[in-house]
């Protein structure tokens, strides 16, 4: 499909198709131009003779979750000659390239800003009747502009209707399951082939957050003959591994996290509200500041020349105004209260990304270098 970007394509008639910019877990995405204001969209095709079409239903929950915070608007669905065209918001990396770029460790503070806003996405989405069942880095993106403190969440090709949508009544548990994600941060039960709900969301979102602290996971680079022996490896390490092993050396909310995630039952709704209060308690316990000042921010402000000699943090205002953000937009910048997630933020400076990301990644870890040329910060 890359060849479509070298001829003069129009979609729904009012965009003009442009560059390749990624590959979703189906089908690939470009960026698009609006021909009347200019604007720039991401669009996603699907070739029409796939053997597993998986973009119309997409499309459907994209439509579903319209109007949720960190959820991509969807502008068009239909067919054009031998594609399903879905077009979407633009949105900027994805936090696997925001991870490579800051060399693979995030700050317990980037973390802790980044797992209230993605509890928050992952709750929209359970209160809507569906499960993502993909919870990994490459499926949350950031926004761009006033709107680049912004996590999204995006794809979502294997997403599940858990409940009846009217009668609340939850899906039978079921075994022998196949294993549905991506196994670096599948739960345990989903490895043990249990059917996935809820929880399972969950638990995937406390090892993507010890992935960001850490570096890596005790069971990345497995090796093995097949697929099948690959993943029977993971689970195996992921079973041996304790949740003290895991968090060590990190603070004890991180394992209570996991212990209460892996004690909800099947169909139990979980506390949200106590996870996130879990770990706002921790950030104004370790005197942070909700200032969306992530690393990268840190990070492309040195590389922009604004490194200080004496290694002292950098005043908010001075990276709001690398990104040509004015102080307003940090309502809170200087103490420790805790904003609404999506409250308007910086310029990040990043390229832009389609907003279906760039899924269906291997399981081994990316070059880093590689990511930051796609970046275009290299």
């Amino acid at each position: 499909m890359s060849h479509l970007a070298h001829m003069d394509i129009r979609i729904a008639g009012k965009y003009r198709l442009g560059r390749k910019i990624g590959s979703g877990s189906f089908g690939d995405i470009y960026i698009g131009t609006h021909l009347l204001t200019g604007e720039e969209v991401g669009i996603k095709l699907e070739s029409v003779k796939t053997k597993h079409p998986q973009l119309l239903y997409e499309s459907r929950l994209y439509k579903l979750l319209q109007g949720g915070t960190g959820i991509p608007n969807i502008r068009w669905f239909g067919m054009e000659g031998d594609y399903t065209v879905m077009v979407i918001d633009l949105l900027g990396p994805s936090l696997e390239d925001l991870f490579n770029f800051c060399n693979r460790k995030f700050s317990l503070k980037t973390v802790l800003m980044l797992a209230d806003q993605m509890l928050s996405r992952i709750e929209f989405l359970h209160s809507k009747s569906f499960i993502h069942r993909d919870i990994k880095p490459d499926n949350f993106l950031m926004g761009l502009g006033r709107r680049a403190n912004q996590v999204y969440m995006i794809d979502f090709g294997l997403a599940k209707k858990y409940r009846d949508p009217k009668s609340h009544i939850h899906i039978p548990y079921r075994e022998n399951k196949n294993l549905t994600g991506t196994a670096r941060y599948a739960s345990i039960n989903t490895h043990l082939g249990i059917e996935q709900s809820r929880r399972d969301d969950l638990e995937s979102l406390g090892y993507v957050l010890m992935y960001f602290l850490r570096g890596m996971l005790p069971w990345q680079g497995m090796k093995a003959a097949t697929k099948k022996a690959k993943y029977d490896k993971i689970s195996d390490r992921k079973l041996a591994t304790p949740t003290e092993t895991l968090c060590r050396g990190f603070p004890t909310e991180f394992p209570v996290y996991f212990q209460y995630v892996r004690s909800l039952r099947f169909d139990d709704k979980p506390d949200y509200s106590y996870l996130r209060k879990l770990f706002r308690d921790l950030f104004v316990r370790e005197g942070f500041t909700w200032d969306y000042v992530f690393d990268w921010t840190i990070l492309k402000y040195q590389q922009q020349g604004g490194t200080p000699s004496n290694g002292r943090p950098v005043p908010a205002s001075q990276l709001a105004g690398v990104a040509g953000a004015n102080m307003q937009d940090f309502p809170n910048a200087g103490a420790n209260q805790i904003p609404e997630a999506g409250a308007s933020g910086y310029n990040s400076g990043y390229p832009a990304r389609g907003a279906t990301g760039a899924g269906g990644q291997t399981d081994e870890a990316r070059d880093a270098e590689a990511a930051l040329r796609r970046l275009g910060l290299q």
